[in-house]
């Protein structure tokens, strides 16, 4: 039976597709793009030609099934979104359940996508994180925000540059201006540029250098407490 094919695609920089990545590319028999215009380019930059077929959110929950069909048909299928790994803040989630239901194959592969290389060099906890992709525009934000109050895990978020400082006077508010954030942008591309500090000290920055770019904030989680034998002992060791 033939299969769907996951691909992450380069997020900035074309060279960080895999050798896999090109050789599915070329051998499935379509491809479905969030946008196909975007992907013509990286298809032909790969000397890549292949039938493509615009699969995004404003069309995916009327074409998933169809897609299944071919599939289940015999065609090989990759889906492929303009930049990263499909279903991670972009469309894919519902083909894939999609195609689980109905039996059919789906094959991931790992590649590109913008939170790990935020997350790692945050310099925070990268052991037990939870990514948070965008935050509601409006509606849900601040209640959101409000739930992870207490979470002792390093957060990840997607932001758009226009709401970067927005976001981190919310941050303010919610966390403190004391906690420690590292904001990230164009990561992979020309500009890349982290910047790292505590929420006032980020939000500070950023109100003084407009952000521009693709956006990612890591989020040190709520230092934990510790326990009253911890604290004991450690004024044991002060007094020896």
């Amino acid at each position: 039976m033939a299969k769907l094919y996951i691909v992450p695609t380069p997020i900035g920089n074309l060279d960080d597709i895999t050798l896999r990545a090109v050789n599915v590319l070329r051998e499935v028999d379509f491809i479905l793009a969030e946008d196909t215009r975007t992907s013509s380019f990286l298809l032909k930059h790969l000397g890549i030609e292949k039938k493509l077929y615009a699969h995004h959110k404003f069309n995916e929950h009327g074409t998933v099934k169809m897609v299944a069909e071919w599939i289940a048909a015999g065609r090989d299928a990759a889906l492929v979104s303009d930049a990263g790994t499909p279903g991670i803040s972009d469309p894919g989630f519902l083909l894939v359940r999609t195609c689980v239901e109905e039996g059919i194959e789906v094959v991931t592969l790992p590649g590109a996508t913008a939170l790990i290389p935020a997350l790692v060099q945050s310099g925070f906890p990268c052991d037990r994180f939870c990514f948070e992709g965008f935050l509601p525009q409006k509606k849900g934000r601040m209640k959101h925000l409000q739930s992870l109050v207490d979470e002792t895990r390093t957060m990840i978020f997607y932001e758009s540059p226009y709401r970067v400082v927005k976001c981190l006077e919310q941050f303010a508010g919610v966390f403190g201006e004391d906690r420690p954030v590292s904001v990230s942008r164009e990561i992979t591309k020309v500009f890349e540029q982290t910047v790292r500090g505590t929420v006032g000290e980020v939000l500070a920055h950023f109100r003084e250098t407009p952000p521009k770019g693709e956006f990612v904030i890591v989020l040190g989680g709520k230092p934990k407490e510790k326990s009253p034998s911890a604290r004991m002992e450690e004024t044991d060791e002060d007094e020896e």
